[in-house]
């Protein structure tokens, strides 16, 4: 599968784009290096008060966010119309020299203006990065290297923190050695900050003319928080999920930055030093990194709007929990959790925008929840460490032998904890789309078993809605891999056997009138249980490719969703009856109901009806749309989305261009 056309080693095969790829790492590594280093340096300069030393952290840390609050939108125009090329190399050039320059000076005054100043470059250099990346890649592999870069950016906060720790070990190694300054560790590592800049510069020049000219970054990527907030939040205070899911994205950026916020003072109170500030920090980010990749899949039986209210408030509580811990290696066990529940929040609040935010909305809407997020990471990094530094550290002797001492930085992350938890049980109460099914249950069933995939033959299912072309489709691919495997089977849900025929007949004529829907799962179930005994897993034991026009998903869309029925005991049902067997890929055609009604009845014959699912009201196939696109999401692994209102052509190319390294492994 790493060959896959979509999947990560074939977006490396392209030179230019592995290149850039690991020029991009490399600043972003200095982007880390360096948040860890200005804070590290602050704290040494700000001198030995505890408010004095909490003020310059925060000062810091509010800089590197501000200037994008409020310039944002003339670093989107500049990186509109600069040469991009020019924009690449002399931005790292200039945070270079810039970090440099910090050492040298060594003033906090400094320290300070020099951080406003990287922060600018950064505000052409990021989004002229973005506009980038197309022009390096195929359109097939766009979404593929997006989430390469995606990954790079955040994952290289790993070795980042492990750098910072390597070099603060070696100095104060080499300072119980040779007498030099454990401060020094600060400078090299400021110094190896720039040493990336500057080798990320070269590999950019390297590209040549492979790397454009010309940037342009889309004029809807240009929006400033007033104009965000104008337009989209009108949208967001009348729609009740996207209200809970903006403010639940905020509250877990406020978690982590919590944290990243008041580290270095905290890993001091522990007598941790630098290389403890290293450790929690990369804790922290690995534990986001973990959270984002492993987490919808471990969790993939788990309701997402259910997920995203339980792992914010698990953040939340493992954020009081890491306010009573006294020790280092408890401190970066609990970052580690804390990063985690905050990575599976973000993640899964992000899909369910994506999913849930109409089509001509999304935009706006991600931009509002973009710079929320930046004003309220603002927020807390400035005031979590004002915070502490105001109510300074306490000494409560409980007798002469006993004394509990406690800081503001404890403080702040009980408040936070406290905060986030009751974001995420409000969250997961108005978000609650599984009523009377319990969390533990569900977490329990999703933990036992993602189902069997079959080890000979390939399954292939295709599944939409109605007028989504996938009998259209399912045909295109029969007669495409016809000449590729030995034998390819097509088939359909109902109907694939003669017993199916009947049953399709009872449960789509409207003849048969109105029929319970418990009723009508059990005839759907029954349906799957011939098909997949006498057509499917007979052909699969042969090695065959099956090709099935609908599967299990259909009836967790319609019945589940559709009719309202509980979810787990519609899918429970449907396992049973398919003996848990899996597709290897479902592709889901993707097209708003509205479209697709208007596509599937005029086929009918002018004597013909809809049929009894086509009578449904729009909410319904809406309904019906909205479980499909959250199933695909849930398991990405499995799942090809493609867009059915592109031409029938098109479509069947890019459900090809995935298949065709499933098959030909096998054959």
């Amino acid at each position: 599968m790493s060959t896959a056309p979509h999947s990560v080693g074939a977006v490396l095969a392209l030179p230019g784009l592995r290149r850039f790829w690991a020029a991009i790492g490399l600043s972003s590594l200095g982007d880390w290096v360096g948040l860890l280093a200005l804070t590290a340096l602050a704290n040494e300069l700000a001198g030995a008060g505890y408010a004095d030393r909490n003020f310059a952290i925060a000062g810091v840390l509010l800089l590197r966010v501000l200037p994008a609050l409020l310039i944002g939108p003339l670093g989107g125009y500049l990186a509109d119309h600069l040469d991009r090329r020019k924009v690449l190399v002399v931005g790292d050039v200039l945070r270079a020299v810039l970090f440099v320059t910090i050492p040298l000076v060594g003033t906090l005054p400094w320290l300070l203006v020099a951080t406003v100043l990287v922060e600018v470059v950064n505000l052409v250099w990021l989004p002229t990065k973005d506009a980038t990346i197309p022009d390096l890649v195929p359109p097939s592999r766009l979404e593929a290297a997006n989430r390469l870069v995606l990954a790079t950016t955040y994952g290289s906060a790993l070795p980042a923190a492990a750098l910072f720790i390597g070099i603060s070990l070696v100095t104060e190694a080499l300072s119980s050695t040779t007498g030099w300054a454990p401060e020094s560790s600060v400078t090299l590592a400021l110094l190896a900050n720039a040493l990336s800049f500057a080798v990320s510069a070269v590999l950019l020049l390297s590209l040549g003319p492979a790397l454009p000219a010309g940037a342009a970054v889309p004029q809807e990527d240009r929006v400033g928080v007033v104009r965000a907030v104008v337009d989209g939040w009108a949208y967001v205070a009348r729609t009740p999920l996207i209200r809970s899911l903006v403010v639940g994205i905020a509250g877990a950026f406020a978690a982590g930055g919590v944290v990243i916020g008041l580290a270095r003072v905290y890993v001091a109170e522990l007598g941790a030093g630098d290389p403890g500030y290293g450790v929690l920090f990369g804790a922290v980010f690995a534990g986001l990194g973990g959270g984002m990749w492993a987490g919808p899949r471990l969790l993939g039986g788990v309701s997402r709007r259910r997920l995203f209210g339980l792992a914010l408030a698990g953040a939340g509580v493992v954020l009081v929990g890491l306010s009573l811990v006294s020790d280092m290696v408890l401190a970066a066990v609990a970052s580690l959790l804390l990063g985690s529940a905050a990575g599976v929040a973000w993640i899964t609040g992000y899909t369910l925008l994506g999913l849930e935010v109409p089509e001509a909305l999304r935009g706006r809407t991600f931009a509002l929840v973009q710079s929320l997020v930046r004003l309220v990471l603002a927020l807390v990094l400035a005031a979590a460490p004002l915070l502490a530094g105001l109510a300074g550290a306490h000494r409560l002797r409980i007798n002469d032998d006993v004394a509990l001492t406690f800081g503001g930085v404890q403080l702040a992350f009980a408040v936070a904890g406290l905060l986030a938890a009751g974001v995420g049980v409000a969250s997961f109460r108005s978000m609650n789309d599984r009523p009377g099914v319990s969390v533990t249950a569900e977490l329990r069933q999703s933990m036992g078993g993602r189902g069997v995939y079959p080890p000979r033959g390939v399954f292939i299912a295709l599944e939409g809605g109605e007028g989504a072309g996938k009998s259209t489709q399912a045909r295109l691919l029969a007669d495409a891999l016809s000449g590729v495997a030995a034998e390819v089977v097509l088939t359909r849900e109902p109907g694939g056997t003669a017993v199916g025929r009947s049953l399709r007949d009872i449960l789509l004529d409207p003849v048969t009138g109105e029929l319970s829907p418990r009723t009508e799962a059990l005839l759907y179930a029954a349906d799957k249980a011939e098909h997949v005994a006498r057509v499917v897993r007979p052909a699969l034991d042969r090695g065959a490719v099956v090709i099935t026009d609908r599967y299990v998903d259909s009836t967790l869309a319609y019945q589940g969703a559709g009719r309202a029925l509980p979810v787990d005991e519609v899918e429970q049902v449907a396992r049973w009856a398919t003996e848990q067997l899996r597709p290897h890929l479902t592709v889901f055609l993707d097209l708003p109901a509205a479209e697709g009604l208007r596509r599937a009845l005029p086929e009918a014959s002018p004597e013909a009806s809809p049929d009894r699912l086509e009578q449904e009201p729009a909410d319904f196939h809406e309904r019906v749309r909205g479980r499909f696109r959250a199933l695909a999401a849930a398991d990405p692994d499995h799942y090809l989305i493609v867009d059915a209102t592109l031409a029938a052509e098109t479509v069947a190319a890019t459900v090809l261009q995935q298949v065709g390294p499933l098959v030909g492994p096998r054959h």
